[in-house]
């Protein structure tokens, strides 16, 4: 029987993240970091299990080379931290998870050997020494939160030697003393500066020289992030915008810009992206953009929020409705500005019911 790999990626700091920030946002955070590891799988590992923080990953009867192993190892680190660099500068929630996610590290463990197999409820899994072996070296005394570590049986499987460098990796010699047995091993300290970082759409904020098609103003008997957090949350859409036959949206997802939801009215799919436009210091502000609506071309409405107190703030919803042609701008004048209007000032009044509710 050939030997097998054993590969588990770690996300570093999630204990402290999930204990001290806001639950929901952090479950979402680490579900996306998690599902892009997942997505970066170039080796064809096959997932074993998903260990709360860690994914377990394995490739049985195969080790692969030293250069794909690192390969692997690089565009795990590359994706991890790409993510990361997304969120951070698409945020628009201020929640201790979305503005600390940034702190979040990745350490990978990789190991080789003769693997066992349990099967339960029909999945079969990796079972035995091998797999305790692997989960024993998570636990180092490696003073980072950013590297890879390979055991000393996969580095001599791939002839990997201690003095191995590249502009990545620069692997030092290790050990640790696990039930009276001393484990050897070799890691590497991943410097984030050194990693490339994949390229990403990076939202804009939007600004008009004219002044909003109209706008108005109600005060909410809350305070701001909690308020922005029931806009910008679109499973409680349903709750307080009517006439709407269901929202469809990532439900693993944190709403950032640049984020998109689909309204369906009357089996009609009217898309909607995040956008954000220049604010006060202090204010908030969330903004969506539809262009799915025929009458317009590009229609902005936005909310911006301004903390009055702990428990108080002050909503500016402001609409922009951009037309090109004649006809349209007829259209607007007659028909659609009216009904718009009377429909957003229902649907505040219903988010002021909801927040009110709530208490």
């Amino acid at each position: 029987m050939s030997k097998s790999l054993l590969f588990l990626p770690d996300i570093s700091g999630f204990t402290d993240f999930v204990q001290n920030t806001e639950a929901k946002h952090s479950q979402h955070v680490i579900a996306e970091l998690l599902e892009v590891l997942i997505e970066a799988n170039t080796l064809n590992l096959e997932l074993a299990e998903v260990e709360g923080d860690a994914l377990f990953f394995f490739k049985e009867n195969e080790i692969p080379s030293l250069e794909r192993i690192l390969a692997q190892v690089e565009t795990m680190f590359t994706a991890f931290y790409s993510h990361l660099k997304l969120l951070e500068k698409n945020r628009i929630c201020p929640c201790n998870a979305c503005s600390t996610a940034s702190n979040l590290g990745l350490k990978i463990i990789a190991h080789s050997g003769n693997l066992e197999y349990i099967t339960v409820q029909n999945k079969r899994k990796p079972f035995g020494n091998e797999v305790i072996e692997s989960h024993r070296l998570m636990k180092n005394t490696v003073d980072s939160d950013n590297y890879v570590l390979l055991s000393k049986d996969l580095a001599k499987d791939i002839q990997l030697t201690e003095n191995y460098q590249s502009k990545l990796f620069n692997f030092k010699s290790g050990s640790d003393r696990y039930d009276e047995q001393n484990v050897e091993y070799f890691y590497s300290i991943i410097e984030k500066k050194e990693i490339n970082l994949s390229p990403f759409s990076q939202a804009k904020e939007v600004s008009f020289e004219a002044c909003p098609t109209f706008h108005f103003k109600k005060n909410f008997p809350i305070d701001a992030p909690r308020l922005l957090e029931h806009i910008t949350n679109y499973s409680q859409r349903h709750l307080w915008v009517k006439g709407v036959d269901k929202f469809e949206y990532n439900t693993n997802e944190v709403t950032r810009l640049g984020t998109e939801h689909v309204c369906v009215v009357n089996g009609k799919l009217l898309n909607f992206t995040a956008v954000t436009k220049k604010g006060k210091p202090g204010q908030l502000i969330y903004g969506e953009l539809t262009n799915s609506i025929p009458v317009a071309d590009n229609i902005y409405q936005f909310y911006i929020i301004t903390p009055l107190s702990e428990n108080a703030c002050q909503v500016d919803i402001e609409v922009y409705i951009e037309v090109q042609s004649i006809l349209k701008k007829l259209l607007l004048f007659l028909f659609v500005k009216k009904t718009f209007r009377k429909n957003l000032l229902e649907a505040s009044e219903s988010l002021l019911r909801f927040v009110q509710s709530q208490k």
